[in-house]
């Protein structure tokens, strides 16, 4: 058991830590328009996907699971799962990766307000707290900046909703990611037709390192999304809540120091009020999966 659970830690270490580093990738890429890059990641995606299923001999048995509810509650999440992507890759490209991870960091409590909306769940009377503390911050960069984080907000609650038709969706990560990104696949691939018609297209007509990056997104974004759901099955949530912070915390980093990103005293306290609610959050977390245990334990004992 002790060997599973490591395993499960280092499968998901290794998928968030994958994430952390995307805007290094991506940033190679600033010079391909945005919708071009994603469209590229969708259809690579697809493909990488379809060829894996391939290989185990599984299309058939991913093809007898399909129903109508099936195939449109993954073309929900493969458009959700698409403004996300385009988000994140036109922030990376415009100088703004700090602020990609803000959305990233205040995504787990955006889950916790929409299961409060969506699915009726009650928020337990500590969890307000971070909750509370997490409007204030955004509220604060809001007032300083002048302006909405909007690119935090966007990538945090397109994640959110995405995660939240995950949880209610049936089947796994590499039938479920092939069913995303097939579902946007035509759409993707008609415009990268349509814009090597017209002569905008990068693929191809750029330096070949540009080319083979756009070629390989598919593999860069399936890699650690498989790694990911290998990790989930074989860790506890509390373990997974906590590694999560990997990547948007490398982001961060990679976005102050490595490409110097503007970060002042503003930026500190708004971060640092969201910080402390992911704290207080963790912490609470932890806490009341404990109760929860003992209370099973005792349980247990007594029957």
């Amino acid at each position: 058991m002790k060997s599973k659970v490591n395993t499960g830690v280092v499968f998901a270490a290794a998928a968030y830590t994958l994430w952390g580093f995307f805007p290094i990738y991506f940033k190679a890429l600033k010079e391909v328009p945005a919708p071009q890059v994603l469209a590229h990641r969708i259809v690579w995606a697809f493909l990488f996907l379809l060829g894996v299923l391939a290989l185990r001999r599984e299309i058939g048995a991913l093809r007898r699971l399909l129903t109508r509810r099936i195939l449109l509650s993954y073309f929900g999440a493969g458009i959700l799962l698409a403004i996300n992507w385009l988000a994140y890759v036109w922030g990376v490209a415009s100088g703004f990766i700090v602020e990609t991870s803000l959305g990233y960091f205040i995504n787990p409590l955006v889950s916790v307000v929409l299961g409060m909306v969506f699915l009726r769940e009650r928020l337990r009377p500590l969890q307000w707290v971070p909750v509370s503390l997490a409007a204030l911050g955004v509220s604060y960069l809001t007032l300083e900046y002048g302006r909405l984080p909007w690119l935090a907000l966007v990538l945090a609650f397109s994640f959110g909703l995405y995660g939240l038709l995950k949880k209610l969706a049936p089947l796994n990560a590499l039938y479920g990611l092939t069913l995303e990104t097939g579902g946007v696949f035509l759409p993707a691939l008609a415009y990268l037709v349509g814009v090597e018609v017209v002569g905008q297209g990068a693929f191809g007509h750029g330096p070949w390192v540009q080319t083979l990056l756009l070629a390989l997104t598919g593999v860069v974004t399936a890699i650690p999304l498989l790694l990911f759901a290998g990790g989930a099955r074989r860790v506890p949530l509390t373990t997974l809540g906590l590694l999560q912070y990997i990547a948007p915390s490398l982001q961060f980093l990679l976005g102050v120091f490595l490409y110097h990103e503007p970060f002042g005293l503003t930026q500190l306290i708004g971060f640092s009020l969201i910080w402390l609610a992911l704290a207080i959050f963790s912490a609470e977390g932890f806490i009341a999966q404990r109760r929860q245990r003992l209370i099973e334990a005792e349980a247990i004992g007594v029957d």
